[in-house]
C-alpha cells in the first residue's frame, strides 16, 4: 500500500489590503497583513502513484476542471525543479467556497508542495521550493508556511512570520463569486500609475487580540468599494456583521466576497453565527481562530 501523507489548506484572511498601483507590465502592486485560519481544505498524497488529482467535498463542483487545478500546476513547477522526485496522487477534500476571497485553490497548491518537499525530504526554506510556488501563482508563496506575515509586491516579498494573538472570528460569504480581474478592472488604475494608498498601521510586538483588532481598524482593504459595486451582497454581508454584538471589527478579505469580523470571545461569535445562518440561511458562515 502506498504511503499517505496528509496536509491542511487553510483559508488565507487578508486583514488589510493595500493596492499601491499598477505596474507597467499590468500586475498589481500590494502591501497586505496576511492570516490563516485553522480550518479548511485537506489535501492528502499517496506516494510512488501516478500523478494525479482526485476532487471531493462540498465545493468540489465549484471548483472547476481538474486538469486546471493549481494542485497539479504546483506539483509540475515542483517536478521541473526536481527532477528525480517521487510524485504520487493527489486527493482534495474542499471546503473553502472558491473565489471567495479566500486564496483558497492557492492553499491547496501551497499544500500539495509541502506534501512533496516531506515526501522527498525537501525543507521548507529550500529557494527551489519558493520559486516553484511563485511560478504557480501570486498568492502561494505566502500560502507556502500558512503563517501570519506581511506580504508585498506581487505576492512575492515576503515579510518575517509574525506572532499574531489568536483572533476569533467569523468568516462569511454569501454564495456569489467574485473574480479578482474584475474588481481590479473596476478600480481603473492605469498601467505605471500609483493609487496614492499607503500608510500601513505598526503592529507592535505580543500585541493582546484587543489591541491588534484596534490598529487593524485603522487599515483597511482598497477592493472593498470595488468589490461591493460588482456584487452589492457584500455590503449586506459587512453591515450584518459589523452589527454583531461583540464585533470589534468588520472587513472584506482579498477581493471578495467572503468577509470576516473579529469578536471579542469565542462566545459572541457562536452567538453572531447562529443569528446569522437565522437570518441567511444559505450563507457560508465559518467560525474560525486566525493567526
Amino acid at each position: 500500500m502506498p504511503k499517505i501523507l496528509t496536509e491542511r489548506a487553510p483559508a488565507k484572511v487578508n486583514l488589510t489590503l493595500y493596492v499601491l498601483g499598477r505596474r507597467a507590465d499590468g500586475f498589481h502592486t500590494l502591501e497586505s497583513l496576511v492570516a490563516f485560519s485553522r480550518g479548511g481544505d485537506t489535501l492528502t498524497l499517496a506516494e510512488n502513484k501516478t500523478i494525479g488529482l482526485t476532487v471531493e467535498g462540498p465545493a468540489a463542483a465549484a471548483s472547476g476542471c481538474v486538469e486546471d487545478n493549481l494542485v497539479l500546476r504546483a506539483a509540475g513547477h515542483f517536478a521541473k525543479r526536481f527532477p528525480s522526485a517521487r510524485l504520487g496522487a493527489f486527493h482534495l477534500v474542499k471546503r473553502l467556497p472558491v473565489a471567495a476571497g479566500l486564496g483558497g485553490g492557492s492553499s491547496d497548491a501551497a499544500a500539495a508542495l509541502r506534501l512533496l518537499a516531506r515526501a522527498n525530504a525537501v525543507a521548507l526554506s529550500d529557494p527551489l521550493l519558493f520559486d516553484a510556488a511563485k511560478a504557480t501563482g501570486a498568492d502561494v508563496p505566502v500560502c507556502l508556511m500558512a503563517r501570519a506575515r506581511m506580504m508585498r509586491g506581487t505576492g512575492d516579498e515576503l515579510g518575517p512570520l509574525l506572532a499574531l494573538p489568536p483572533l476569533i472570528s467569523l468568516l462569511v460569504n454569501p454564495g456569489e463569486p467574485v473574480e479578482t480581474k474584475a474588481v481590479f478592472a473596476r478600480m481603473k488604475i492605469a498601467a505605471g500609475e500609483a493609487s496614492g494608498f499607503g500608510g500601513h498601521p505598526e503592529l507592535g510586538p505580543a500585541m493582546p487580540a484587543e489591541a491588534l483588532a484596534a490598529v487593524l481598524n485603522k487599515g483597511r482593504n482598497d477592493m472593498e468599494a470595488a468589490a461591493c459595486l460588482l456584487a452589492p451582497v457584500i455590503g449586506d454581508v459587512l453591515a450584518v456583521l459589523a452589527a454583531a454584538p461583540g464585533c470589534r471589527l468588520a472587513r472584506m478579505s482579498g477581493s471578495g466576497a467572503t468577509c470576516f469580523a473579529l469578536f471579542k470571545d469565542c462566545r459572541t461569535a457562536a452567538r453572531a453565527k447562529k443569528a446569522i445562518l437565522r437570518a441567511h440561511p444559505s450563507w457560508w458562515v465559518k467560525s474560525s481562530v486566525l493567526a
